[in-house]
């Protein structure tokens, strides 16, 4: 009888315990490892409190900018910023834009793929958790490796607080820059935040007649300006896509050639989708090559 009032006490205790840990989790130990090349970083619910993790990517998507047709000179623009970035020379951070499927996550990759062997590392971002950018940059600073923080697909509506952090660490503040980390975006909007007609009238006139931009459009053009490389990827023409199309043909082990019928059943998928790009172009290779492998088989 006379244990019973502390085993209560403990009892409660541990409830109370309990409580705390639920309510103040310990925070989750983020580890880079010098063996993985890419990481994505996520939010996930420990204890019912959600928390940000990075993930290592066993088996990342990788690919060569060999395998990248009809965007030349944009390869070129970023193969030669990431170079400079990993070699330790000023380099810039870029903003990719275009329609979708044009190859501008593709690049990214390519580089990753270039140049993971000279120390580049990627860490891919949702465009819903850009306000961690200066924690995932406070965690990449002083280390050996170069980070690439992948932000893929962004465009910000009115409302939405994300582009705050993004702005942090591209602005360079006192508690945002490292010197070993850029930041590579793509966007189907070549200015990040919405656009609306009634934004022209805060445009305004001095007195010789100039027309200056007011704080709204100085605000959502700011943004995009904040990266040092602008790089813009086109649709494709037919002959493009069709040599797209013959290239990725070419990584299953099919010669298309001058064959007609590849060639009239790849427009037709093209059609199908609405839009000629590398991505259509390896989506009809990828189904093209099953479908001739399977009757093989049969």
């Amino acid at each position: 009888m006379n244990d019973l009032p502390l085993q209560q006490i403990l009892a409660q205790l541990t409830r109370i315990a309990n409580s705390l840990e639920q309510a103040f989790p310990a925070p989750i130990n983020n580890t880079i490892h010098g063996d993985t090349i890419a990481y994505l970083w996520e939010h996930r619910f420990f204890n019912g409190v959600e928390q940000p993790v990075l993930i290592p990517v066993e088996e990342p998507n990788l690919i060569s900018f060999d395998d990248l047709k009809n965007i030349d000179r944009q390869k070129g623009l970023i193969e030669q910023n990431t170079r400079q970035f990993v070699e330790g020379l000023p380099a810039n951070n870029v903003l990719l834009t275009g329609a979708r499927g044009t190859g501008k996550s593709s690049l990214i990759k390519a580089c990753l793929n270039a140049f993971h062997k000279q120390g580049l590392r990627l860490i891919e971002v949702d465009k819903e958790h850009l306000m961690d950018l200066p924690q995932i940059v406070s965690l990449t600073r002083g280390r050996p490796e170069r980070f690439i923080i992948f932000c893929d697909d962004i465009s910000f509506e009115e409302g939405e607080t994300g582009y705050k952090g993004l702005k942090t660490v591209l602005d360079g503040s006192i508690a945002g820059k490292s010197d070993n980390t850029l930041i590579y975006a793509t966007s189907n909007r070549k200015h990040l935040m919405p656009e609306r007609i009634d934004d022209n009238l805060s445009y305004r006139t001095d007195q010789q007649g100039e027309i200056h931009p007011g704080e709204v459009i100085e605000e959502k053009v700011s943004l995009s300006e904040r990266f040092g490389l602008w790089i813009s990827v086109y649709g494709f023409t037919q002959e493009q896509y069709l040599a797209a199309v013959s290239q990725w043909l070419n990584t299953y082990g099919i010669e298309m050639g001058d064959d007609e019928d590849i060639a009239k059943e790849s427009i037709r998928w093209a059609t199908y989708r609405g839009s000629r790009s590398g991505r259509i172009a390896a989506q009809f290779a990828k189904d093209y090559a099953g479908r001739l492998k399977s009757k093989v088989n049969q």
